[in-house]
Parts: structure tokens; sequence; C-alpha cells
């Protein structure tokens, strides 16, 4: 993905190199938002490049097992016991979130659901738990109460690589100091389907108007379906208190006018 080239250009911006990156195959998730292909970068920088249909196969697993860490970023596919294994350190991931708060799924829209005032981004070891290995570090970002998922991708995605870059020089010196979760301040968010992006008009307002903004681009959106049985992307919107020129959603308590929209 987008995010992992991000990190690895970040790694050798700080003079570091890497010494194997892996990527799907190029047949696979061809259409998923956010892949990209890394062999220009790998020709450029004389690295080696190792392509796999499934993270845990065991050609991948034999050539992990000569590294001392290998990092796991903006991977979809979940790495088992040998994999985690592998590598003669660990292997350290990324969570969008201040771990123990909100393991699970859909960091970034339950963020906004919530109405977090703060988030931020953990680089942690894996073990076999959901997000529950040890924090490296993290990196704090607080929220606006008006932010939106595209501006909070965004500034996730850029949290990430300052973190990497922060972080490497103790990583290559070997001094991580590794910090326990506490499990009894954890919380559990699940995954979200497309049609959780459905606006419930018997809601309040202002309800609503948060969903929009959580599951904006690049999630599927928030929707509605009118009386047709026709289907409208809301993409932005905001509350008013009288109706004015652009079309509106009617709720108990107030109006949200679309500013823009997909039918």
């Amino acid at each position: 993905m987008q995010l992992g080239l991000a990190c690895i250009e970040g790694i050798y911006e700080t003079g570091n190199e890497l010494e194997l990156i892996i990527t799907l195959q190029d047949d696979q998730a061809p259409d998923k938002s956010g892949r990209v292909y890394l062999d220009d970068f790998a020709r450029r920088h004389s690295v080696e490049l190792l392509k796999v249909r499934h993270i845990n196969d065991p050609q991948a697993i034999r050539r992990i097992e000569s590294l001392d860490w290998l990092f796991i970023i903006g991977w979809s596919q979940i790495a088992g016991p040998e994999v985690l294994g592998a590598p003669r350190e660990g292997v350290l991931g990324m969570h969008p979130t201040l771990l123990p708060t909100g393991r699970g799924r859909a960091a970034i829209p339950w963020t906004i659901l919530k109405q977090l005032e703060v988030t931020g981004v953990t680089l942690f070891k894996l073990d076999s738990g959901v997000d529950t290995g040890p924090i490296v570090s993290q990196e704090v970002l607080p929220l606006s109460p008006d932010i939106d998922a595209t501006e909070l991708y965004q500034r996730v995605d850029e949290a990430h690589v300052a973190l990497i870059r922060r972080v490497l020089p103790d990583l290559v010196a070997k001094r991580l100091s590794l910090v326990a979760q506490d499990d009894a301040k954890a919380t559990v968010w699940p995954g979200r389907k497309p049609e959780d992006g459905r606006i419930d008009t018997n809601a309040s307002v202002a309800e609503a108007e948060r969903l929009v903004r959580a599951v904006t681009r690049p999630y599927p959106g928030a929707f509605f379906v009118d009386e047709d049985g026709a289907k409208t992307i809301v993409w932005r919107a905001r509350v008013i208190d009288e109706q004015g020129d652009r079309p509106t959603l009617a709720f108990k308590d107030g109006l949200l006018e679309l500013l823009e929209w997909e039918e």
C-alpha cells in the first residue's frame, strides 16, 4: 500500500537501508485502494524484492528467518505464528490508535464516531493477540471536532512516517524499550461494513453529520436510499437551521445540508 511505501521512503531518508522488501504478486488486489508497486523503488535502491501470494507462505518464512526485525505496515493479511517467530528480534507493526485504546478494526471511522479529542499511532511488537503486543513508541495527534476521515487518514499516514524516523536510531542501535500494554484500559473496536454507513433519519442530525465525516473518502461513504430505492452517497454535509438552495435531509432535531454527493 501507499502507506508502506511512504514508511520505506522514510527509512531511506534517515540514511538507513532495508535488506528485503516483501510485497504481493502483481495480480493480487490490483483495484485495492492504496495499492502500489515497489519494483521501481527496489531497483533504484538495489534492495531485494520478494513477491508472495501470502505472508505465511513457506518461501516468505524462510527468507524472513535471516532478518533481525520485520516491519508489517499496510499489509492486510494476518501473520501467523511462524512469521511472528521467524525474525531474530521480532516483528513490529503499526496501529492507528493510541493502544491499548481502539484495538481491532476501522480505527479512523471509530475515532470520529466516538468523538475522541486525541488519537495517534502506535508502533508495537506483534504477538499472538490482536494489537496486544508491547509498545515501542507512540505519535500523538490532537483532533479538531470537525475532522473528517480524509484529513485524519492523511495525518495518520504522516504520523506513521514520523514515528518510523524517530524510532529507527534506537532500533539500529538495539536499544528499544518495550512497554507492556495495560489490558485493564483496553478497548476493542469491531470492523465496519459499507452498509454501516446508512444514514438513519430517525437519529439526530449531529449523529448523521458525524457519520458522513467518519466514512467519507477513502471509505465507502455515508448514504441514504429514497422511496424509489435510489441510493445517494454523501461525501460532505453540514448541519443547518433553515432550508437553503442545496438538497437537505430532515431529522427530528434539524436539517443536514448536502455539500457533496453522488447518486
